[in-house]
C-alpha cells in the first residue's frame, strides 16, 4: 500500500495542495472551516506529514539532530529523555544516531544528521576533533554536552567535573579512607576535569593521588581493577575507588567480586553521573549526580534560542553536581 501524499489529502478535502501545506505548517492564514476539512481528510487517509520534507520546504527546520556517544551508557538515555520533553514542548522533532565512541564513525554520523538539514545538532560527549565540529557549526548551530568549546556558533552544557570528583574524595576521606584510587575516563573530554578534581582533592587532604588509566565502560572498569590486583598485595590494596562514571564503576565492582573482595566491606566504590543504572536496587551505587534531564532540556533550549530568538553569542552553561550516598561506600575495615 502506497503512502498517502499531500496531493491525496488535497483531492479528498477539495482544496489545493498549497492550502494543505499551509495547514500542515499550522499557518494562521487558513480559515477554521478549511483547516478542519483538511485535517479530517488527512485522518481518513492516514496521512502523516514527512518531517524531512517539511524541513526542506521551510527556511527554518524543526528537526534537531542528536548524536549519542555510546548507546549502552544509561547516562545518555537520561539526557535524551530530557531533550525529548523539551523538544515536544517547543514543537521540535529529534533525529537520533550514534558514533559509538569512534571519531571516524562520528564523522559519518554527523554528516548523516547534516543531510537532513536540521535546525541544529546536539552532540553528546563527542570524540570528534574540534575542526570537524567547527566545520559543522558553519552549517547549523551546534550544542556540545559534556565537552567544552570556544568555537563560535557552538553552545555548551556541562557539569563542574572538578567539583564533582572532589565531592567523591571528600566523602571517602570523611569515612576514614586514605588509599583512594581514581579509575579515569581515558580520552573522554569529561575525564580531564574529573581527574583534576580528584588529584586536587587528594592533595588538599595530604594524600597521595593514584590514577589508573581506564575508560567510561564496564569492561574498562573491570580491566582497571585487575591491573590493581597485580600491583598491590592484599594488605596494601586500595580501600576505595573513585570511578570515571557509573558504567565504569559497575565493571569495577564485578571484577572486585570475582577477586573475592566485597563492596563496601573491603573496597568502597563511587561512580559518576547518577544514571538510572546506579539507582537499581542490586547496584545501589554511591555516585555523583549530574542533573541529566536538566542537561537535556538546556541543550534543546539553547538551540531554540538560536533558531527562534536570533541569539548569536555562545552560551556556556555549567551545572553544579551533588553527592548521592547509597550502599557502595562505608568506613574502611582497618
Amino acid at each position: 500500500m502506497t503512502r498517502p501524499t499531500m496531493e491525496d489529502v488535497a483531492a479528498r478535502a477539495g482544496v489545493s495542495r498549497a492550502l494543505v501545506s499551509l495547514v500542515m505548517r499550522n499557518s494562521p492564514k487558513v480559515s477554521e472551516h478549511r483547516r478542519r476539512a483538511v485535517l479530517e481528510a488527512a485522518a481518513d487517509l492516514g496521512y502523516q506529514p514527512h518531517a524531512l520534507a517539511r524541513s526542506l520546504a521551510s527556511r527554518t527546520s524543526n528537526l534537531v539532530g542528536v548524536m549519542v556517544s555510546d548507546l549502552r551508557n544509561a547516562f545518555f538515555a537520561d539526557v535524551v529523555e530530557g531533550m525529548d520533553e523539551a523538544a515536544q514542548a517547543a514543537g521540535l522533532e529529534l533525529i537520533l544516531n550514534t558514533g559509538r565512541r569512534s571519531a571516524a564513525r562520528e564523522r559519518t554520523a554527523l554528516e548523516s544528521l547534516l543531510s537532513f538539514r536540521p535546525g541544529g545538532i546536539i552532540l553528546l560527549s563527542p570524540v570528534l576533533p574540534a575542526a570537524a565540529i567547527r566545520e559543522a557549526a558553519q552549517r547549523c548551530p551546534i550544542v556540545l554536552v559534556s565537552r567544552s568549546s570556544s568555537i563560535a556558533g557552538v553552545d555548551t552544557v556541562n557539569d563542574d567535573g572538578e567539583s564533582g570528583a572532589a565531592l567523591a574524595v571528600d566523602h571517602l576521606v570523611a569515612l576514614g579512607h586514605r588509599r583512594i584510587v581514581h579509575l579515569d575516563g581515558g580520552a573522554a573530554f569529561a575525564a580531564g576535569p574529573r581527574r583534576r578534581g580528584y588529584t586536587a582533592a587528594m592533595e588538599r587532604h595530604g594524600l597521595e593521588p593514584m590514577v589508573i588509566a581506564s575508560e567510561h565502560t564496564d569492561a574498562a572498569g573491570a580491566a582497571a581493577v585487575r591491573k590493581l590486583l597485580n600491583i598491590f598485595s592484599p594488605n596494601s590494596f586500595p580501600t576505595a575507588l573513585v570511578c570515571g562514571n557509573d558504567f565504569n564503576a559497575v565493571g569495577a565492582m564485578a571484577a572486585l567480586e570475582e577477586a573475592g573482595l566485597r563492596v563496601p566491606e573491603d573496597v568502597s566504590v563511587v561512580g559518576y553521573d547518577n544514571s538510572s543504572l546506579a539507582a537499581l536496587r542490586h547496584v545501589s551505587l554511591t555516585t555523583i549526580d549530574q542533573p541529566r534531564t536538566r542537561i537535556g532540556e538546556l541543550s534543546v533550549t539553547a538551540l531554540e534560542q538560536r533558531l527562534r530568538e536570533g541569539r548569536t553569542e555562545p552560551l556556556r552553561q555549567r551545572l553544579e553536581p551533588s553527592l548521592v550516598v547509597r550502599s557502595t561506600t562505608a568506613a574502611p575495615r582497618d
